[in-house]
């Protein structure tokens, strides 16, 4: 049997999801291989805002829109560590290249240059991320927990949190989510 990674792809949480971290989730999966896969929600807003985020690293900027810039949940594991989901790919400290156009990045220096405003054109930066021990995610597969979908930029950084669920379903053609069975078939 080969492995076929999901990294660079949406995980949209089917509507029968009974977990409250991703009831309603969309997750980007920033890496996926034998040893298991990591990804971070893109449409659960946290309570803070970047602002917060850079005090609490000692950190400020001057410019509005940066204070003000959401802060998502990422997932349940490491609440306290956070991630920069970027577009374009950059020279950055600790960055993982997830595509030609994508990485993520765990670094300061990213912090420091968005909050004097030269940053990534496209970032969401998130609090805690997703994990999934070896065959878990294959396992949750199986079970109809989520579909997949290839991602698209646009998703990921300009389509509003509160439509994210809807619309990465929509790339599939799927035009409701409450239509979907909460079964799978299996040939």
């Amino acid at each position: 049997m080969t492995f076929a990674s999901l990294s660079n792809q949406l995980l949209i949480a089917m509507p029968a999801m009974r977990d409250p971290n991703f009831a309603r989730g969309v997750t980007f999966v920033c890496q996926h291989n034998e040893d298991g896969a990591m990804g971070l929600l893109v449409n659960r807003l946290s309570e803070y805002r970047l602002g917060d985020v850079l005090a609490q690293m000692n950190l400020t900027s001057d410019i509005a829109e940066v204070n003000d810039a959401p802060v998502l949940i990422g997932g349940p594991v490491q609440p306290e560590r956070g991630f920069v989901l970027h577009a374009p790919s950059g020279n950055w400290e600790s960055s993982f290249r997830i595509s030609e156009r994508i990485s993520v990045t765990t670094s300061r220096d990213i912090l420091i240059a968005m909050a004097a405003g030269e940053g990534p054109e496209h970032a969401v930066v998130a609090l805690g991320y997703a994990g999934w021990s070896p065959g878990q995610l294959e396992q949750e597969l199986m079970d109809n927990a989520w579909l997949t979908v290839d991602v698209r930029e646009q998703l990921l950084f300009t389509t509003p949190l509160d439509t994210r669920w809807e619309a990465a379903a929509a790339l599939l053609g799927v035009s409701s989510m409450a239509q979907l069975t909460d079964y799978a078939g299996h040939a």
